[in-house]
């Protein structure tokens, strides 16, 4: 086999491998189930469901406001698990990658009970953190819920990356001058999510409401670095998901490089 093709498919496996273990299996497998909670049909988790989320809540952020049980659960078992979240009337979180953080910090919220502020993480399926104090804090100066924002985007993130990885699967399997092109999608993975991240937060900026208890001129929030919001010190920094889109990215990149060049060689 030649050597360019060898490392083409390589690259690409390695890509396929890192989407599929923390954006398509987790997005896929947990991804209705807020909606499901929501409208009280529960037993409509499947132990399959339960399972894959309570294994990839581990590790993740658990808010200060927990129900106690959920607090003594994690204390106990060192995780927090989606029955007893369910229980408790906790909120709940997407667990795909993280791939976006933004975290508040104001006089009352005090740092012994929230040493990293109010952190609220983003998700191409959805949000994770203290979503609801964010939502009450969004609310103070007129901002619509974070629901608000790219709801048709959530709804088909499970769908849009199980193409992606239908589409490495193919390029690994097949030599195609349109796989080709369409590997240009898995390359521009974080310029995408920074593009739909950054038009949402101009357009929760401008588009305040009136009914905000604090008036503040149109404005669009930080997309990268610190900042301040009325009352408020902002931090909007990248997280450990987006580091796995960069290397997503350039895998792909180097899988494509490297496909180009067995064509060459093969002429």
């Amino acid at each position: 086999m030649n050597k360019s093709l060898l490392k083409s498919r390589i690259f690409a496996l390695l890509a396929l491998g890192i989407l599929l273990y923390w954006f398509v299996i987790p997005a896929v497998l947990t991804h209705n189930i807020q909606d499901l909670v929501e409208a009280d049909k529960v037993s409509k988790i499947t132990p399959l469901m339960e399972k894959t989320w309570n294994f990839y809540q581990k590790g993740r952020y658990v808010s200060p406001n927990a129900p106690k049980p959920v607090k003594d659960d994690l204390k106990k078992t060192g995780m927090v698990h989606l029955k007893k979240m369910i229980d408790n009337d906790a909120e709940l979180n997407v667990v795909t990658a993280p791939i976006w953080y933004v975290a508040l910090e104001a006089p009352n919220y005090p740092k012994e009970a929230f040493p990293e502020g109010i952190p609220v993480y983003y998700h191409f399926d959805g949000f994770s953190g203290d979503v609801h104090e964010m939502n009450t804090i969004n609310h103070f100066i007129g901002m619509d819920p974070m629901k608000r924002g790219a709801p048709y985007l959530r709804m088909v993130a499970p769908y849009a990356l199980v193409f992606l990885a239908l589409l490495l699967v193919y390029f690994i399997l097949y030599d195609s001058k349109i796989l080709n092109f369409l590997m240009i999608i898995p390359i521009a993975l974080p310029a995408i999510f920074l593009g739909f991240y950054a038009y949402w937060l101009y357009w929760f900026g401008h588009h305040m409401h009136a009914w905000g208890a604090f008036k503040i001129k149109p404005f669009t929030p930080t997309v990268f670095g610190d900042g301040k919001v009325a009352q408020f010190t902002t931090h909007s920094y990248p997280t450990w998901g987006f580091w796995l889109l960069l290397a997503i990215s350039l895998l792909s990149l180097l899988a494509l490089i490297s496909r180009l060049k067995a064509e060459k060689q093969e002429v």
